[in-house]
C-alpha cells in the first residue's frame, strides 16, 4: 500500500490572498501566482503609504512647532522699558535682525527635524519591503547596530558637536552678530553651524570653536545690555555731594537727543562699591540697548571727567611713600626717623 507523500504548503502565514486562492481553486501554482502578483504588490503598496502618511503627519507637526519658533517665546523686553512708548529706530532694527535670526533658526531646525524624520522612516519601512519580499532582515539589522557602535565610539566628538549644535541653535544661545564669551574665546560670532562656531575676537582673530568643546556662553547683546561704569574719587571728597553730581550727569546723557535711542532706563547711581587703599570707588549702573553698552560708558566716563574737573573733585592717581633714612655717625645721638611723600 503506497503512502501519499505530504506536499509543502504554498502560502506562508498570514498571506491570505495566497490562502484564498488556494481554498477557492485548489492549485497550489495559482496560488503562487496570485500571491506575487498581488499579495506583495499589495503588501508593499501599504508598507509605502503607512510610511508617507506618518512622514506627512510627522511634517506637519514639525510644521506647526516651526511657526511657533518664528513667533517666539521670549518677550520684547526691550521695547517695554522705552520711554517713548514706540520703538526708536535703533531698537526697531534691532528687532528686525532678531527676527530674521529667529525665522532662519526656526526653519534650519525644521529642516534638519524633517530630514532625520524622513531618514528614520525610509529605513524602517525599506526593510519591512525587504522582509515582505523574503530577504533575510536579520544580518541587516544586525550590521546596522555594529556600524553604530562603531560609528558611536569612532565620532564621538563629531556627534558630540552635532547635538549641542542642534541645542544651541533650538535654544537660540546666540547667533550671529552677537558678542559671546565661550570661555576660550571671546568675540563677535561670524558664523554658527550644527559643527563648529566661527567668532572673530576684538584683535581681528577668528576663532573657530567645536560646539561640543562649549561648556558654558556668555551673551552680551542679547535683548539688552548694561554699561557698568566704576568712578574712582580720593578719600577728603564729599561722597554726598560726589554721588549727587553723578546722578545729575548720568541725568544729562539720558535726557541727551543722541541717546534717547540707545538708553533704555535712567541710569542709577549704586553708592560705593569699594574702599581701596588711595580711593574710594563708587559705581554707575545704565541698561542700554543691545551692543551699545560700551560706546555708553566711554560717553559717560567723557562727561564724567569733564564735569569732575570743573567741580574740583579729585580722580586721585597712584601714590607711594617713600621714607627717607639719614646715616647715623659713630656715637652720634639717635634720630627719629620722618616720612617724606
Amino acid at each position: 500500500m503506497s503512502v501519499p507523500v505530504p506536499t509543502s504548503d504554498p502560502c506562508a502565514d498570514g498571506d491570505q490572498i495566497c490562502n484564498a486562492v488556494q481554498d477557492w481553486t485548489g492549485d497550489d501554482t495559482a496560488a503562487r501566482v496570485a500571491d506575487l502578483l498581488l499579495g506583495k504588490p499589495l503588501a508593499i503598496g501599504g508598507l509605502v503609504l503607512l510610511g508617507l502618511l506618518v512622514r506627512w503627519v510627522l511634517h506637519r507637526i514639525v510644521d506647526r512647532l516651526v511657526e511657533q519658533a518664528e513667533e517666539g517665546a521670549l518677550p520684547d523686553r526691550v521695547s517695554k522699558f522705552s520711554r517713548y512708548g514706540r520703538k526708536p529706530p535703533a531698537v526697531a532694527a534691532r528687532d528686525i535682525a532678531t527676527a530674521t535670526r529667529r525665522l532662519q533658526r526656526a526653519k534650519t531646525m525644521g529642516d534638519l527635524l524633517k530630514s532625520v524624520i524622513t531618514g528614520i522612516l525610509v529605513a524602517i519601512v525599506g526593510t519591512m519591503v525587504l522582509s515582505e519580499l523574503g530577504v533575510n532582515i536579520a544580518p541587516i539589522i544586525a550590521s546596522a547596530g555594529i556600524i553604530g557602535i562603531a560609528l558611536g565610539f569612532g565620532a564621538q566628538s563629531l556627534v558630540k558637536d552635532f547635538l549641542s549644535g542642534i541645542f544651541m541653535i533650538f535654544e537660540d544661545q546666540f547667533g550671529v552678530g552677537d558678542v559671546v564669551d565661550v570661555g576660550e574665546a571671546s568675540g563677535t560670532i561670524e558664523a554658527v553651524s550644527l559643527r563648529v562656531t566661527r567668532l572673530r575676537d576684538i584683535n581681528g582673530t577668528v576663532w573657530y570653536v567645536p560646539n561640543g568643546e562649549i561648556l558654558r556662553v556668555g551673551n552680551m547683546s542679547q535683548n539688552w545690555s548694561r554699561a557698568v561704569i566704576d568712578v574712582n574719587v580720593g578719600y577728603g571728597e564729599d561722597l554726598v555731594r560726589v554721588q549727587r553730581v553723578l546722578r545729575e550727569v548720568a541725568h544729562d546723557l539720558w535726557e541727551d537727543d543722541d541717546f534717547k535711542d540707545v538708553i533704555i532706563e535712567e541710569p542709577e547711581i549704586t553708592g560705593v562699591e569699594m574702599l581701596a587703599p588711595d580711593s574710594v570707588s563708587l559705581r554707575v549702573l545704565i541698561k542700554t540697548a543691545p551692543m551699545e553698552q560700551w560706546s555708553v560708558a566711554r560717553q559717560m566716563r567723557q562727561r564724567i571727567k569733564a564735569r569732575f574737573d570743573h567741580e574740583c573733585i579729585e580722580i586721585p592717581f597712584a601714590q607711594r611713600v617713600v621714607w627717607h633714612r639719614e646715616e647715623k655717625a659713630a656715637g652720634a645721638p639717635s634720630e627719629e626717623e620722618t616720612p617724606a611723600s
